[in-house]
């Protein structure tokens, strides 16, 4: 389902991704351990197509992501991929409901048909009493299952995690986990998380660990 091949990414002296490869199937979930600085983010960003490697190749069921031109990338990244962030990056001045549309908004889609998706992910997600409600009004796990809505939106091939439990307590630590679980679960959801969270990595179906810019452990 998804292909990273021999990827190589410098920040000019800094040599961070050295060959990486790594394969995940239709229904997993990946968690990406190691060290700070040992290249985990830079490699969800290019998996996620927000960077683009100096070398090497990701296939995405199948597309060359970095063989598309600028406009259909950011169209396949819209349709095909969803984020979760460690600080949810939620815009302030919409509401919940509002925030999980943007997806549909930026790819055109009839608003009463994108509305009644968000409502439906919002009330899955338990949060159909908050759907009105603004960020500052929300709390932390509220703040985090709104993002999970919003990466659901549009019924993505894959949902990368940078860092999800970072700013959580632990009950919502739990919770989130359990979310997770049943999005894969629930949807067959393809999920790669990069974490420093040892109980959200044990969640996972592998492990792959990265050290000194290359994956040393997959298990």
């Amino acid at each position: 389902m998804i292909d990273v091949q021999n990827i190589h990414k410098s920040f000019d002296a800094l040599h961070v991704l050295r060959g990486v490869n790594l394969h995940v199937n239709k229904g997993e979930i990946v968690s990406i351990i190691g060290k700070s600085g040992a290249g985990k983010t830079t490699l969800l960003q290019i998996i996620g197509t927000l960077d683009k490697p100096d070398s090497g190749k990701v296939l995405i069921n199948g597309t060359d992501v970095f063989a598309l031109k600028d406009k259909d990338l950011a169209r396949f990244r819209n349709r095909h991929i969803g984020f979760i962030f460690q600080f949810h990056q939620l815009l302030p001045e919409f509401t919940a409901l509002e925030n999980v549309l943007i997806p549909a908004m930026i790819a055109g889609e009839d608003s009463a048909t994108a509305t009644d998706r968000a409502k439906q992910l919002l009330t899955e997600l338990g949060l159909a009493d908050r759907m009105t409600h603004k960020p500052n009004e929300l709390s932390g796990g509220e703040k985090q299952r709104v993002a999970v809505a919003r990466a659901m939106m549009m019924a993505p091939d894959v949902i990368l995690a940078d860092e999800p439990s970072g700013s959580l307590d632990e009950a919502n630590k739990r919770e989130l986990h359990k979310l997770l679980l049943d999005l894969r679960n629930r949807y067959n959801q393809t999920i790669i998380i990069v974490t420093h969270d040892k109980e959200l990595a044990s969640i996972s179906d592998r492990i792959v660990t990265i050290k000194d810019g290359q994956i040393s452990t997959d298990e």
